[in-house]
């Protein structure tokens, strides 16, 4: 009697595996929605269906030839016990399954994410481009009639700058080459500025090697043209502490002419391309003194960027 009961439980075991087999290679072809718990639950009903019907085909009637007569005590006990069985084996089957799909879910999601924070990025450097053009042939345009000579050079200067914009700007550069841009520029801006301007320029010596992304200074330089007055002076500052590029830069104002704060599109540009090229990995301080504006810019860096 116990070689039939166990024979009969071990065919119905192996029936029900190649069952759960198929049952499973038909809902990775027809389902192919992913992780969801949606479609657990709707496995899991058919799996109850299809562990019902073959306890009831095998197990069942065997119950009722070998035992004293079938209770319903025992039809509940042999359904109870199987299906908690059926489910344990399914946790097991399709729990690599589930996990290559929530491991898929988050790869997705995550390029998802890239992709419009890359979208937004261009963007944003979209409308940066056209502020620079304005301001740099509106410089060029001052010269035409007092010095064509100058005016050449200008433009030859603004050919360079332009070039460098030409650059992806969600690819790294050298900081030596970002400096040098920002000297094309104050010279480019010099031109249109007033002779009595003093632009102190200090650069770092060990700023020679950083990785940094392109364009993240010069809204700061561009800021400080725009609003000089007052003394007329400039100071630039850039310099490492540790694995921080830190970049100050403040200009003399005449205060009864500016509000509290500047603003603009290329203040906001940069606000919002550092939140998502540097996130919690950047400062941007921007104060106003009694007769001078402060900008205040900390880059930290990852150690194979310095």
């Amino acid at each position: 009697m116990n070689i039939l009961e166990m024979s009969v439980c071990m065919t119905m075991g192996y029936v029900s595996i190649r069952v759960f087999q198929r049952l499973f290679s038909y809902f990775d072809r027809h389902w192919t929605t992913g992780f969801s718990y949606k479609r657990i639950a709707r496995e899991l009903l058919y799996v109850f269906l299809v562990n019902l019907i073959l306890v009831n085909v095998f197990a069942t009637p065997m119950a009722a030839l070998t035992d004293d007569g079938l209770q319903w005590y025992d039809v509940a006990d042999i359904n109870t016990i199987s299906l908690l069985y059926a489910i344990i084996y399914y946790g097991v089957a399709r729990s690599s399954t589930f996990l290559r799909a929530y491991v898929a879910n988050k790869i997705q999601l995550e390029k998802i994410m890239n992709d419009k924070l890359q979208t937004e990025l261009k963007f944003l450097k979209a409308q940066y481009h056209p502020h620079f053009l304005f301001n740099a042939l509106n410089t060029i345009y001052f010269q035409m009639d007092e010095n064509t000579a100058s005016a050449k050079k200008s433009v030859e200067k603004f050919s360079e700058l332009l070039r460098y914009q030409l650059y992806d700007q969600q690819q790294q550069v050298n900081i030596s080459q970002e400096m040098e841009y920002l000297k094309n520029f104050i010279e480019l801006q010099k031109v249109r500025a007033s002779e009595k301007l003093m632009v102190d320029l200090q650069l770092d010596e060990k700023l020679n090697g950083q990785q940094v992304y392109p364009l993240l200074f010069l809204p700061l330089v561009e800021n400080a043209f725009k609003y000089v007055g007052g003394d007329y002076w400039i100071v630039i500052k850039a310099q490492v502490e540790g694995n921080n590029i830190d970049f100050v830069v403040s200009n003399s104002v005449p205060p009864e002419l500016i509000p509290s704060k500047p603003n603009g599109i290329g203040l906001e540009n940069l606000k919002r391309r550092l939140d998502l090229l540097y996130p919690e990995k950047h400062q941007l301080k921007i104060e106003k003194g009694e007769n001078h504006f402060l900008a205040t810019m900390k880059l930290q860096l990852n150690p194979d960027e310095q």
